[in-house]
């Protein structure tokens, strides 16, 4: 793998590297996530807004290589797409090297990009939104900051829905327990399980705001 940048993020090294067909991020020497496939990644956006059925504005934590974002834009239901990506670099990189990825979606109208922190944007931000995607970690299993384990709060994620909107959880692994947790505070709990090419398959955590 070559290394094409290396960047200080907000809680260590952030690595992009690639090679010469797929790129990977890595962050304090853990994967994070690549641009090999991606359809767990567009699933999670498309099954939740066939899932509202009406116009929406999305929320989107974390922009990664930009499929979900991608995803959201290719819809006709999509009105706009909020962004919470606290990486400068990430973001950055959707300039240079991931633009192909995200189809040069940061420049479409509709898209408003937040540097932030999710959890302390969602605790303190206003407004609602129809569909909230995270797709921040590997999963509420596995995060990739201890910090990032509230995120995974079934009120605070209600709490920035509007009566009937929709949550999509990515995670790269089945997530029992959470699932569990959602069934208390949401309505039409699901899990779509999305086979890769090795290891469990991903899962993508469906839940309707009552």
């Amino acid at each position: 793998m070559e290394v094409y940048e290396r960047r200080a993020g907000e809680n260590g090294e952030l690595v992009l590297r690639g090679d010469g067909r797929h790129l990977e991020i890595i962050s304090n020497g853990m994967f994070l996530m690549d641009t090999r496939a991606g359809e767990s990644e567009r699933l999670l956006v498309r099954a939740a807004l066939d899932r509202l059925a009406r116009p929406a504005d999305v929320l989107i934590g974390g922009l990664g290589v930009g499929f979900s974002l991608a995803e959201a834009l290719r819809s006709p239901r999509t009105r706009t797409v909020t962004v919470v990506e606290r990486e400068p670099a990430v973001i950055g990189w959707h300039a240079t090297h991931l633009r192909p990825y995200s189809g040069g979606a940061l420049e479409d109208p509709r898209v408003r990009v937040e540097r932030a922190d999710l959890v302390g944007w969602l605790r303190t931000g206003e407004g609602g939104y129809d569909v909230l995607c995270l797709d921040i970690d590997n999963g509420p299993d596995w995060t990739v900051t201890e910090g990032n384990a509230a995120l995974y709060d079934p009120a605070l994620l209600a709490g920035r829905l509007r009566p009937g909107g929709v949550l999509a959880v990515w995670s790269a692994g089945a997530a029992p327990a959470f699932e569990e947790r959602l069934r208390e505070r949401f309505t039409d709990v699901s899990a779509l399980a999305v086979p890769v090419a090795r290891g469990e398959p991903d899962v993508v955590y469906l839940a309707t705001r009552s």
